[in-house]
């Protein structure tokens, strides 16, 4: 049993960013909002890839995307000043969902950013382990690198 903590490194690279999708979507197989949300397992992993890669975008594209160094663990963090783009995450929900749960969700999502600060932060829009490899460190790794660089910048979080 390897007892050394994980490693974080920002995620690069399509290779690696694929990996982090694969990793967030075994990370929420039994997530109860995500499972809500596509309730039916061939929809699930037919949409939801497509769906953390939405939210994942303005992370990659910013470099504050992160995984630990054995790659079961993922963290999208969005810097300050920095939203997702709605457009591609609206375009997966609209594509993949009847219009009664499009409303549902919309309304889940527009609860998280009525509650986001109006001053500068940093905001974890999204953290995953891999379902088998939990309670090893991993999300502890992930969300002290984090925490580590809002107390540096002297900045809050939004978790």
């Amino acid at each position: 049993m390897d007892i050394k903590p994980p490693r974080v490194t920002a995620i690069a690279g399509d290779a690696e960013i694929h990996h982090a999708i694969a990793t967030l979507v075994l990370a929420f197989g039994a997530d109860p909002v995500a499972r809500w949300m596509y309730e039916d397992p061939h929809q699930y992993l037919l949409h939801i890839p497509r769906l953390f890669r939405a939210l994942g975008t303005s992370s990659f594209d910013a470099g504050t995307a992160h995984r630990t160094n054995n790659g079961l663990g993922v963290a999208l963090w969005l810097p300050p000043g920095v939203h997702g783009d709605d457009g591609p995450l609206e375009a997966v929900i609209a594509d993949s969902m009847v219009e009664k749960k499009q409303a549902q969700v919309a309304t889940v999502f527009e609860r998280t950013e009525h509650y986001r600060p109006a001053e500068p932060h940093w905001y974890l829009s999204l953290i995953g382990v891999e379902a088998l490899h939990r309670n090893k460190g991993c999300g502890a790794a992930l969300l002290q690198n984090g925490l580590r660089r809002c107390d540096r910048e002297h900045l809050p979080a939004y978790l």
